[in-house]
């Protein structure tokens, strides 16, 4: 048999074709030129967005591709493979895009998805707060309407990409009339509202995407700003999450695959002993036949949990999901650091650039979520043991 149930579409395998072409014109020269001069990565952005593939996973209606999940992941793979990682994929078309596409009224869908498809409207998210990180059940921003509006007051932190974006989709908590108890709710924050500020986070590691803590003071909001029912509960939060962690996965992915390649080429050329290349040693091959292996058990569980996503199995997903995103961390922090090694010395100077690479690979263990919090999960719902905290 030539074709199986792992074999991808045709149109997703010339998907993944056009984004590597696309992508393989801007790599990783790009990527830090930007970094290093204070850009963005607006022209690829765009790029991407003109040819459809930032919104692949949009309806149609609104301007998108009508495709999945499983078909956005392969962007960001192969856009990361290419060296060129588009952070803003995580949060723009697929926490967001998803959560609009989902819950969000016609008239919503028709102002904020179409942009979001083209890449001409950038969405950030913001969850996180300082003393709750992404429990959603201790988040204090709230929100309380006010007559015809809602105003939102708080505080979250290591948000990306707020001083690219055009609004940030904010979680906040409004106040049941009924019970008294605080739940969350979604909101569209424009990024020039009054009461709305950012301050930068200084990171250790060298990308044109930055991180923030945002300030939101008695930010006013017009009714139709909340996406979604306000009684709706965490599902809607999660028809977005699934898709963070789905795309986590895609992101380390892609990273993985370009440290490897990287590597691969080096073993095949550099030689030291009698002009035999360092590939033909075991204590090279090993270690880089080892990333393959769990490079590909990480992709499988990626499009499962994909898969099972585009299906509306959301509950099924989010176990998928957290486990590929899992994987898919640990192989991203495993192949950057025998990268490195594979190259010696050089493996940490500026010109083979995998050294930045190392604490930009660490990301995938900690966010979105982090592997521990991973571990409660499947330990609590796949075994079914205590819950342990």
């Amino acid at each position: 048999m030539t074709e199986t149930m792992f074999t991808e579409p045709e149109e997703r395998v010339a998907l993944r074709e056009a984004v590597a072409k696309l992508a393989g014109k801007y790599g990783q020269e790009y990527v830090v030129k930007q970094a290093q001069e204070g850009g963005k990565m607006t022209e690829m952005w765009l790029d991407m967005g003109a040819h459809g593939f930032l919104g692949v996973n949009i309806p149609e209606e609104y301007g998108g591709g009508g495709g999945g999940m499983a078909d956005l992941a392969a962007v960001l793979e192969e856009a990361g493979a290419a060296g060129a990682p588009l952070l803003m994929m995580v949060v723009s078309p697929a926490i967001n895009g998803s959560i609009i596409a989902r819950c969000g009224t016609e008239e919503q869908k028709r102002r904020w998805l179409p942009g979001i498809a083209d890449g001409t409207h950038l969405m950030a998210f913001g969850i996180t707060e300082a003393d709750a990180g992404s429990n959603s059940h201790n988040i204090t921003t709230t929100a309380r309407r006010d007559g015809d509006e809602w105003v939102l007051s708080g505080q979250k932190t290591y948000i990306s990409g707020v001083d690219e974006a055009q609004s940030v989709l904010i979680v906040a908590r409004t106040e049941d009339a009924k019970t008294g108890k605080l739940k969350p709710a979604l909101f569209v924050v424009p990024t020039d509202s009054p009461g709305f500020t950012k301050q930068v986070i200084p990171m250790s590691w060298s990308a044109p995407e930055k991180q923030f803590t945002l300030f939101i003071d008695d930010v006013r909001l017009p009714a139709d700003h909340l996406i979604g029912d306000e009684d709706g509960g965490l599902w809607q939060l999660f028809a977005g999450l699934n898709p963070e962690r789905i795309m986590g996965a895609a992101m380390s992915l892609g990273m993985a695959r370009y440290a490897l390649d990287k590597a691969v080429a080096y073993a095949k050329e550099r030689s030291v002993w009698r002009d035999t290349p360092i590939g033909a040693h075991q204590g090279i091959a090993h270690p880089l036949a080892k990333i393959k292996i769990e490079l590909e058990q990480a992709r499988l569980l990626m499009q499962k949990s994909a898969a099972l996503y585009d299906a509306g199995d959301d509950f099924t997903a989010g176990e998928y999901a957290n486990m590929a995103k899992y994987a898919a961390g640990e192989v991203a922090c495993n192949a950057t650091d025998v990268a490195v090694h594979t190259h010696g010395g050089n493996g940490l100077t500026q010109e083979y650039g995998l050294g930045n690479m190392l604490v930009a690979a660490r990301l995938g263990r900690i966010a979105p979520v982090s592997r521990e919090m991973i571990l409660n999960f499947v330990a609590m719902h796949s075994l079914g043991l205590p819950k342990s905290y």
